[in-house]
């Protein structure tokens, strides 16, 4: 992705499980958009929450330290989830 150019990104859950119908789970997907919009990495024009996958129309504004902001943001909801999933053993 390049900066300053608008896309249309889509990014499913591993064997389509339904994480997302978790407030705990999308809550974990907008903080980091959030966190990323406030430090002007991101600019978001929309973006939709499904069960297990998530749209969104975005453009990235500056790279995020060393990596671009898509790639934070993947790294970040990932491993939040996979620590949220190793606390509480649930999956929703």
């Amino acid at each position: 992705m390049e900066l300053d150019t608008v896309y249309f990104y889509t990014v499913a859950i591993v064997d389509w499980i339904p994480l997302l119908k978790t407030k705990k789970f999308k809550l974990i997907v907008l903080n980091s958009l959030i966190h990323l919009v406030e430090k002007k990495k991101l600019v978001v024009y929309g973006f939709v929450i499904m069960p297990n996958h998530i749209h969104i129309i975005w453009s990235s504004s500056e790279k995020n330290d060393k990596e671009m902001p898509y790639a934070s943001f993947m790294k970040f909801t990932g491993h939040a989830f996979l620590d949220e999933l190793r606390q509480t053993n649930d999956l929703y």
